[in-house]
């Protein structure tokens, strides 16, 4: 055994394997859809070779990689155990319901698989903006055990946004509350909001908080929200529109920033 690991990550439906030292640092990556092996340094050549050796399908090309770019190179700098960009939408809630899926037979539906429903359901319509210059990042830990559902980082900024399933019900807002049907309101906004500072803080820019509703029948307001947007997973794309803000760079350097997990460690 030559002492490397291999560690397969999947990003958009795309396998990759990193090779890792053992104290975590990446010295390669296989990227199966370019069959090619891309080496950080060729002093361990021939070991990276023995170690994806049972994953290479058909021939591939080795060597250093083409034109490495800002986000791989912080993907390559962070430990795996600190890189948030593999979360799933929904990862926490995933993880929840593996280790206590509940009881088999329930009169209701878990509230928290309605949740993994509205966090995948908005995460998958992020991801798809990829090709437009985005950035997405999904259920990223705040202390106390709260989470930013999604940031999405693009020209036209970066957004906190925090999902809510309401399917087929009524939604009603009155700035901070907001209710679902018959249920009882609650001061969403507030998260929302408080978020979207948390995350400012960590980032040292602004991002705006967003409150993402996923197939109500009808949204109403009373009054109407400060600061807050408020989209359904069929007016996401709404929040691309405004003038671009950033530039590629930008984007790229604060999803650098926001995939480490030590920067939302003190918020």
């Amino acid at each position: 055994m030559n002492g490397l690991r291999v560690i397969p990550t999947w990003r958009h439906g795309q396998e990759r394997l990193y090779v890792c030292l053992t104290d975590g640092r990446n010295i390669a990556w296989y990227d199966r859809e370019a069959a090619r092996i891309n080496l950080i340094g060729d002093d361990r050549r021939e070991d990276v070779l023995e170690a994806l050796g049972p994953f290479i399908t058909g021939p591939v090309t080795v060597g250093p990689p083409p034109v490495p770019t800002p986000a791989e190179l912080a993907r390559l700098s962070l430990h795996p155990d600190d890189d948030l960009a593999p979360n799933r939408p929904g990862e926490a809630l995933i993880v929840d319901l593996d280790r206590d899926p509940g009881p088999a037979h329930r009169l209701r539906t878990d509230p928290r698989r309605r949740a993994l429903a509205a966090e995948q359901t908005i995460g998958e319509a992020l991801d798809r903006l990829e090709g437009a210059g985005w950035r997405t990042l999904h259920s990223l830990p705040l202390p106390g055990g709260d989470r930013v559902h999604h940031l999405a980082i693009g020209p036209a900024g970066l957004f906190a946004i925090h999902t809510l399933y309401a399917r087929k019900q009524r939604v009603r807002i009155a700035d901070p509350v907001v209710a679902l049907g018959r249920r009882d309101p609650e001061p969403v906004l507030r998260r929302v909001r408080a978020d979207a500072d948390r995350a400012s803080y960590a980032l040292t820019a602004e991002v705006h908080p967003v409150l993402a509703l996923v197939a109500p029948t009808d949204v109403s307001f009373k009054t109407p929200p400060r600061t807050v947007r408020i989209v359904t997973d069929t007016t996401l794309t709404d929040l691309t529109h405004p003038g671009a803000v950033l530039k590629p760079a930008d984007v790229e350097a604060l999803h650098a920033m926001a995939r480490d997990r030590e920067t939302w460690a003190r918020v």
